[in-house]
């Protein structure tokens, strides 16, 4: 050895190099390592023959930045000739850590990115910070911090741990709701509804936590009428409130959702949510003695073509005129009278018909909050029903007092919040004009800068007297200090908000991802700002998103005592028998739940990487179950072993043509016998088939285990394939090849090292192996001839070995086992010989269309 090396010279991971080298540099030999050297073919030329844990660290460790460094510099830009697609994740709270339902959302929507790229479209998948909101204010108070200050750190912390999981993001466009740059968009939006009519103020009952001095939605109350973050006893409060009226678009939202592609469901909750849109609102003016009050009510009307034959007007008992500081109010309470309807004294003034009403306190009003029309016999003349109701409506619409169609279950969205850290609301208060808008050109509307926090529920609005009053022209105004809620992370899918040749090029988002949780009120607010939008000319589109992809929670294993209901640890479990029990004896409850600290059955995404690698762990995500399902996470009985085993095949199959190549003889497919080529035909049509269902699953279904499993299936075979199939064929390298492709937007680094020992094989035949990085392959397609070839094929069945007759079956169904047994079955064939005959096992051949059952004699 020493004859033959002039100068050795190794180098520890991670050191740099000091100086060049000019002597020579041979690489031993395989043999000539030991069996703890550290190898890596992009490294040393030299292949592992097998996939050990070490080697999936160095392939990690070494493609990793790599990968990165090729999504940047590949990075979307405008103008662009490719087809763009936009996928889209809902961004993370930055709470400081990920958890593993972050790994799940975000390793879909890397390998929907990594899939769309191969296929050659103009990728963006851009990442952002719902970075706003009640938890890090309190979060920061806790720790005498400034929100600010707490809401970057735990953006830093968790960018770097994404970056950590090899998540391939357009960091460019990455999006932060609390910089002023852009929530200035949200006050902008905000803007343009308010001075649509759709942005006003009311008073309202509302949930109010007396803890945080902040509203509550409904959803944020459980259902001991508690809060949801402080515990406390939600109390009912009367309160000036913002908000917008969602429900002038019922109609619109609700007609749109039949020219989107299914959602998982989610289309049917969203209807669900909007209800029946067969009536509409009307405005009406309040009147004591006459005399208008300045209160404005809007009823209404399930029947609306009727509204000229109103008889009067009805609240209910709990309607804010009568417990807030409506100036109408004594003049109802007088006429209220406990469990009977009563007639007031309050005239409501039809702004549409002209008429006058009688208000009725009832308590048989369904709609808490409206008020509603009773219906009277009047038509427009001449006109059917139907046409009167168009013919009403279109007329109070253009009026601009009612008339948009929508159901009597819809309401309109209160965003008020009680809180610092959030946007703030553009509007000034004037004693004589009212709300005013600030001026577009003066935007953003920042929030001060707070001197200190301290003191759990401190209101930090406290210190910001300065910011509240101000002079903004000659008369006083005073700054409103309510926050919007989540109406701020509801326009990121916008890109660069009113960019018009941007957002058109991108709107809308192809694939939008995100939690079962958002399916209903997230999207339902974000369709209807987008469909705003439309109607403002900001944005060609009017449906935000084309393509949902909801996903399940990942729970993890819990253990409860019985008798008392406490959570226990692992370690206080005895884990040795057949069932775990507690180490103190009591009876236990072993379940899964959703990941939490308090139930110890969390996991941290950085130890599971650490312990398995990322490529393991985003398999195991993707094949565990579909991604609208729940995983439950157990290691040790689940899918992860068998994820585990199939990378060690897809590298043993590398290493088996490696090796078939160093045999000596130049590749020949002449050389094969009819018996090999039929196997080569065999895989051939296996590789078609698995790119066919593989892409659609890509693109259709998203049902990426089944992917998975068709991937499996096509290493199946190619791990049974004979040596000289491997060392002469064309099909053998092609199938490879194009299994290593699909595998890429999953498994990157694994599939980076696999394509590089690839297309180093001795003596290549394919011109598929020209080098380059796996992602910056194209997509694999179907061969034009798999495409002409018969659907259909005739399936031998055999009975103990003996061909008993054919059975047609499609190519599809001819790959499955159980399906296959389950037709021949039913065949009249197998009605003949097999219905009276016991099965002890049935054998689909890999190669030929064939079944062998083998039954009792």
């Amino acid at each position: 050895m020493q004859a033959s090396v002039r100068r050795l010279v190794l180098y520890p991971l991670g050191a740099a190099r000091l100086g060049p080298v000019t002597d020579l540099l041979l690489r031993p030999s395989p043999h000539l390592l030991s069996p703890r050297s550290r190898t890596l073919f992009s490294e040393t030329g030299i292949w592992d023959k097998d996939y050990r844990t070490e080697t999936r660290r160095r392939v990690e460790e070494w493609w990793h930045p790599r990968i990165m460094a090729q999504w940047q510099k590949d990075s979307p830009e405008e103008g662009q000739s490719k087809k763009k697609f936009y996928v889209l994740s809902m961004f993370p709270y930055p709470s400081g850590r990920l958890h593993m339902g972050h790994v799940r959302v975000y390793t879909i929507s890397d390998t929907i990115g990594h899939f769309q790229r191969m296929r050659g479209h103009q990728v963006l998948n851009p990442m952002g910070w719902d970075a706003f909101g009640l938890p890090a204010e309190n979060a920061a108070i806790e720790r005498g911090l400034d929100p600010e200050e707490w809401t970057k750190r735990n953006i830093e912390s968790m960018r770097e741990q994404l970056d950590s999981l090899g998540l391939c993001f357009n960091w460019d466009r990455e999006v932060t709701t609390c910089l002023p740059d852009y929530y200035r968009w949200t006050q902008y939006l905000f803007i343009k509804l308010f001075e649509a009519g759709l942005a006003y103020q009311k008073e309202a009952v509302v949930n109010w936590d007396p803890v945080d001095q902040t509203v509550l939605a409904d959803e944020q109350v459980d259902e001991n009428g508690c809060s949801w973050r402080s515990g406390a006893l939600v109390e009912q409060k009367l309160l000036t409130q913002w908000f917008i009226k969602t429900t002038n678009y019922g109609k619109p939202l609700l007609d749109a959702l039949a020219d989107l592609p299914e959602w998982y469901g989610v289309k049917a909750m969203q209807a669900n949510w909007i209800g029946e849109c067969t009536g509409c609102y009307f405005d009406f003016k309040l009147k004591v003695n006459g005399k208008e009050t300045g209160e404005t009510l809007s009823a209404y009307s399930s029947s609306p073509e009727t509204v000229f034959g109103a008889a009067y007007l009805a609240i209910l008992p709990s309607h804010r005129l009568l417990h807030g500081s409506s100036s109408v109010r004594s003049v109802l309470e007088k006429a209220f009278q406990p469990g009977r309807d009563s007639l007031t004294e309050v005239t409501a003034h039809n702004l549409f018909t002209g008429h006058d009403v009688p208000l009725v306190i009832s308590h048989k009003d369904a709609f808490d909050g409206y008020l509603d029309t009773v219906i009277g016999e009047f038509l427009f003349s001449g006109l059917t029903r139907e046409e009167a109701f168009h013919s009403i409506t279109q007329k109070a619409r253009e009026q601009k007092v009612g008339g948009h169609l929508t159901s009597s279950k819809l309401r309109d969205w209160l965003i008020s919040r009680q809180r610092y850290w959030g946007t703030p609301i553009p509007v000034v208060h004037c004693g004589s004009c009212g709300p005013v808008a600030v001026p577009e050109e003066d935007l953003p509307v920042t929030l001060p800068k707070l001197p200190s926090l301290s003191g759990k529920g401190a209101s930090p609005l406290e210190s910001a007297y300065d910011w509240v009053n101000c002079n903004f022209c000659h008369y006083f105004y005073q700054n409103i200090t309510d926050t919007l809620p989540y109406f701020k992370n509801l326009t990121y899918f916008l890109s660069r908000p009113f960019e018009r040749h941007l957002a058109d090029h991108w709107l809308p988002v192809d694939v939008y991802i995100g939690g079962k949780e958002h399916a209903v009120m997230h999207l339902y607010y974000a369709r209807f700002l987008c469909h705003f939008c439309r109607d403002q000319g900001l944005v060609d589109h009017r449906e935000p998103f084309r393509k949902l992809l909801v996903q399940g929670l990942i729970k993890g294993q819990t253990f409860k005592l019985a008798d008392s209901g406490q959570y226990l640890k692992k370690e206080e479990i005895d884990f040795t028998g057949n069932e775990p029990v507690a180490l103190n004896g009591g009876r236990l409850e072993v379940t899964f739940e959703k990941m939490s600290k308090s139930k110890h059955n969390g996991l941290d995404p950085q130890e599971v990487v650490q312990q398995y690698g990322v490529d393991t762990v985003r398999l195991y995500i993707l094949y565990a179950a579909p991604p609208e399902q729940d995983i439950l996470w157990n290691v040790k009985t689940d899918a992860l072993p068998g994820v585990l085993r199939w990378q060690s095949r897809l590298w043993q199959l590398v290493t088996k043509l490696r090796g078939a190549r160093q045999l000596g003889d130049f590749p020949n497919p002449s050389l094969l016998k009819k018996k090999e080529l039929t196997e080569t035909k065999r895989i051939w049509q296996n590789k078609n088939y698995a790119i066919k269902e593989v892409t659609t699953h890509f693109t259709e279904d998203f049902l990426f285990n089944a992917a998975m499993s068709r991937l499996m299936g096509l290493t199946n075979t190619l791990s049974s394939a004979t040596v000289r199939v491997v060392q002469h064929s064309l099909e053998f390298e092609e199938a490879l090849a194009a299994l290593i492709m699909m595998t890429a937007p999953m498994a990157p680094h694994l599939a980076s090292e696999l394509w590089a020992g690839l297309c180093q094989v001795k003596n290549p035949v394919s011109p598929l192996l020209r080098g380059g990085d796996v992602l910056q392959q194209p997509w694999p397609t179907v061969d034009p001839e798999y495409l002409e070839a018969p659907d259909f094929v005739e399936l031998s069945v055999l009975i103990n070995n003996k061909a008993c007759g054919t059975v047609t079956v499609s190519v599809q169904e001819s790959k499955e086992l159980d399906l296959v047994q389950k037709l021949v079955l039913e065949s009249p064939l197998g009605q003949k010989l097999l219905r009276e005959r016991s099965i002890k096992r049935a054998i689909l051949s890999p190669r030929t269309a064939l079944i062998n059952f083998l039954v009792d004699e």
